[in-house]
């Protein structure tokens, strides 16, 4: 029996995963971190979410549709997940994922057995370079980064022990494609990214696996709902909020905004032992917004 951790904003606990999820049917443990999705040129939304809404609730739901045991952690939640814990085996958690205390928190409710640890933690916001401060930087550093590095340093012990997990860790398109609106930012996620292809080599031959999630433009409240990167944007220009998701959508080859449920299924199918000899990677789900190699 498997053990899933996702660490966010929240927690959730899965009952039975399927074959088609996991290949050994098993008990699940998934841990859910807020999360922010954040475009590439429009990267101008300044807030947090976690497993109450976007990518993070539909990484909740796949499992527990999966048949997964979820925990999820979160400093608020929100309708949907209440109703996932009232339907589902799903357990929420109200904790601050950037406080050097909450990863702790939060692993301590797998208890000995982890199986997956999902990272799913950022946040964005906008200002050119010579408006952000040394304690914004630093408070950038802490969530995008650090966050999933504690976080990974509290369940990887119950890994190792066990001899074997999958760690899938949210990162962003803008760690290789580099915004200058929210530089602080994209810096800390390419050192998400970098940490984690270097932890993959270190934890690899004692059967751990990481690899990492990269976003681009996502059809969540961060983007597009009230106080999003369209209407910030369209406050600050004064163009349309309709006009500005226009021109981000039409910056990827898909013409679209990838869906929540999308990068979901790829988390899922990384957490999978359908993975089992992928690691150390990077998976762009952006629509083609890269265009380079």
């Amino acid at each position: 029996m498997k053990a899933v951790v996702f660490a966010g904003t929240r927690e959730v606990e899965v009952r039975k995963v399927p074959d088609a999820v996991l290949e050994e049917p098993s008990d699940v443990v998934l841990r859910v971190t807020s999360s922010a999705i954040c475009g590439t040129d429009l990267h101008m939304y300044d807030g947090r979410t976690g497993g109450s809404r976007g990518i993070g609730l539909a990484v909740v739901r796949g499992l527990a549709e999966a048949g997964a045991r979820v925990i999820t952690g979160a400093k608020a939640s929100s309708a949907e997940l209440d109703e996932l814990v009232r339907t589902d085996p799903v357990q929420s958690l109200a904790v601050d994922l950037s406080d050097p205390g909450g990863p702790g928190q939060l692993t301590a409710l797998a208890g000995d057995r982890i199986d997956i640890l999902v990272n799913n933690v950022g946040r964005a916001r906008p200002g050119g370079f010579l408006a952000i401060t040394d304690e914004d930087w630093q408070a950038s550093i802490t969530l995008n980064l650090m966050a999933a590095v504690r976080t990974t340093r509290a369940a990887l012990p119950v890994m190792l022990a066990a001899g074997r997990g999958a760690i899938v860790n949210i990162c962003s398109a803008s760690a290789r494609l580099p915004d200058p609106a929210v530089i602080d930012y994209s810096a800390a996620k390419a050192g998400l990214a970098s940490f984690s292809k270097s932890l993959s080599k270190e934890v690899g031959p004692r059967g751990i696996r990481v690899n990492t999630v990269s976003p681009g433009p996502v059809a969540t409240d961060l983007w597009l709902g009230k106080g999003g990167v369209a209407a910030t944007v369209s406050a600050a220009t004064g163009a349309r909020p309709e006009d500005v998701e226009s021109q981000a959508a039409h910056q990827m080859v898909t013409g679209r905004f990838t869906r929540p449920a999308e990068v979901a299924d790829l988390v899922l199918f990384l957490a999978s032992d359908r993975t089992a000899s992928v690691t150390g990677a990077d998976f762009a789900i952006d629509g083609g917004l890269i265009t380079t190699l």
